[in-house]
């Protein structure tokens, strides 16, 4: 493909702040149409929140999404991509660890977009196109 995570993801994330609870996570997450948000403290990450998370450990426990904070239950080692990486390598780490979703963080460890499979299909599909439209131009 020749192009980095910058050229497919989805700059300026929701992202949300370690101390909010559970319950503020989630109607971010429904007004923004997301589901994953970074969890921040300051602009670092420090995980991430998916609307499985939500269902799995706050929900099916029967914990109160008004008092727990998205940091007792974000996932705490989530897998990153850096924006300068090529989009195969992108796609490569998703397949190996089994995720759809990658937050985009910058070296300090600053938080700049999140990619998703769907962003790289769009990506491949514009890429496909023009391929096509310059084959078409040939003739």
């Amino acid at each position: 493909m020749g192009k980095s995570v910058q050229d497919a993801m989805t700059s300026n994330p929701c992202t949300i702040d370690a101390g909010k609870p559970v319950a503020y996570a989630a109607k971010m997450m429904k007004q923004e149409n997301v589901g994953i948000a970074p969890i921040v403290e300051g602009d670092r990450l420090v995980g991430t929140l998916t609307d499985r998370d939500i269902v799995v450990r706050v929900v099916a426990e029967g914990k109160d999404p008004q008092t727990v904070t998205t940091r007792e239950v974000a996932s705490t080692a989530p897998v990153t991509v850096d924006p300068q990486q090529d989009l195969e390598e992108a796609l490569r780490l998703m397949a190996t660890h089994q995720v759809r979703r990658l937050p985009v963080v910058e070296e300090d460890g600053r938080v700049v977009g999140v990619l998703a499979q769907a962003d790289v299909a769009e990506e491949a599909k514009a890429k496909k196109t023009g391929e096509l439209v310059e084959e078409i131009s040939k003739d």
